[in-house]
């Protein structure tokens, strides 16, 4: 599974990155985590506020820190 970060380095996205890192390293699976920082990449995904968050091609939320318990779900959502 891929999870991106989409975000050029704002304080949210340090921590989302962070968050997603720390939650991936304790479930069991094969997750590929990138941290995107080109602006023309982002913009394929016609984000207006940073960090994004997208999951195997899909972008899941944008704006905000989710929480790992939010982040879990999406990611076991996206595996079914």
């Amino acid at each position: 599974m891929k999870i991106e970060i989409l975000g050029t380095g704002c304080a949210k996205c340090i921590t989302l990155e962070k968050i997603v890192r720390e939650l991936v390293s304790q479930l069991d699976g094969d997750y590929e985590v990138v941290k995107v920082d080109d602006i023309m990449e982002i913009m394929k995904y016609n984000i207006l506020s940073m960090p994004g968050l997208v999951i195997d091609g899909k972008l899941i939320s944008t704006g905000k820190v989710l929480s790992a318990d939010k982040i879990r779900q999406h990611i076991k959502e996206a595996g079914q």
